[in-house]
């Protein structure tokens, strides 16, 4: 989130709204516009604010621990996680360190794998696919790279009307840079935000078929440039869809704890066959996506 910190689920609002009244096709009537105004309006004071910070949760994961082992420089790890991307990365909206993605992704590594897992977050609140860059340049000089990375990002591209074919590029520049180090990449693709509840029709539909294309263009673009796309939209949307009670945290936008163990449940298995596929011998270089076009 950027400071003053504004759940996505309100910028999606005014954003779509702005958008679908001022599109270069022209199509959105001057009375349409008023009515998206007014439903942003009413969608603002409904979902409110949050600004938490989500719970550290770096550290050594081995199976069945209590809690992280501390790292520090000569402490061993079999393999290396990283976790980018946005508040959802991050765990925004976890009341704990269990609840954290990047935790159960983890520690589903170290149960799988009976290996020492160190976790590590570059991930930022209000981050967008420009911000990318900045964090894996953060991870270039913090150390070595990681051996394997999950990226969760999308949904502040949408808000902030970033192109979409920009913000795919983006994506796939920061994939190739983490291929070319020989790191596995897996990428949640953006959410989809037609499921905030509290957004009204036809600004919700506005603000899906938005998502819904960054999305589409996320899972060209990851292919491309070597890593494993996790297309999260359509797969978490039918649960958060059933139980938003249940899958929203209390801001009504983040996930839940139990919306973070179903994405974590989701992105674990693509990382264990993508690790599991990938030998040292057969692990391709990312592509250049300088000329990669997408739509």
């Amino acid at each position: 989130m950027s400071t003053p910190r504004i759940s996505w689920r309100i910028a999606a609002v005014t954003s779509a709204a702005t958008v679908l009244a001022g599109s270069g096709a022209g199509t959105a009537s001057w009375a349409a516009y008023r009515l998206l105004m007014a439903q942003a309006g009413v969608a603002r004071g409904v979902i409110g604010r949050d600004t938490s910070k989500p719970p550290e949760a770096d550290g050594i994961y081995t199976a069945g621990c209590l809690a992280p082992q501390p790292w520090r420089t000569g402490v061993h790890a079999d393999l290396h996680l990283m976790i980018f991307g946005d508040s959802t990365a991050g765990g925004v909206g976890c009341h704990s360190a269990e609840e954290v993605p990047g935790v159960r992704i983890a520690r589903g590594l170290a149960e799988a794998t009976g290996q020492r897992i160190r976790l590590s977050t570059k991930a930022i609140s209000g981050a967008t696919s420009k911000g990318l860059a900045g964090q894996v340049d953060a991870m270039f000089v913090a150390g070595p790279p990681p051996d394997a990375a999950v990226i969760l990002i999308g949904a502040n591209d949408i808000t902030k009307k970033h192109s979409i074919r920009a913000s795919a590029r983006r994506l796939a520049s920061a994939v190739a840079r983490l291929r070319r180090a020989d790191a596995i990449v897996v990428v949640g693709t953006c959410p989809n935000l037609g499921i905030v509840t509290a957004i009204p029709q036809p600004l919700r539909t506005v603000v899906q078929n938005w998502s819904a294309r960054l999305a589409r263009a996320q899972t060209v673009a990851t292919t491309v440039a070597g890593g494993r796309p996790v297309q999260m939209g359509n797969l978490l949307a039918p649960e958060f869809r059933a139980a938003p009670e249940l899958m929203f945290a209390a801001d009504g936008f983040h996930p839940s704890a139990a919306g973070y163990e179903l994405a974590a449940a989701l992105l674990l298995p693509a990382l264990i066959d993508a690790l599991n596929e990938a030998t040292p011998a057969s692990r391709p270089a990312g592509r250049d996506v300088d000329s990669m076009r997408t739509h």
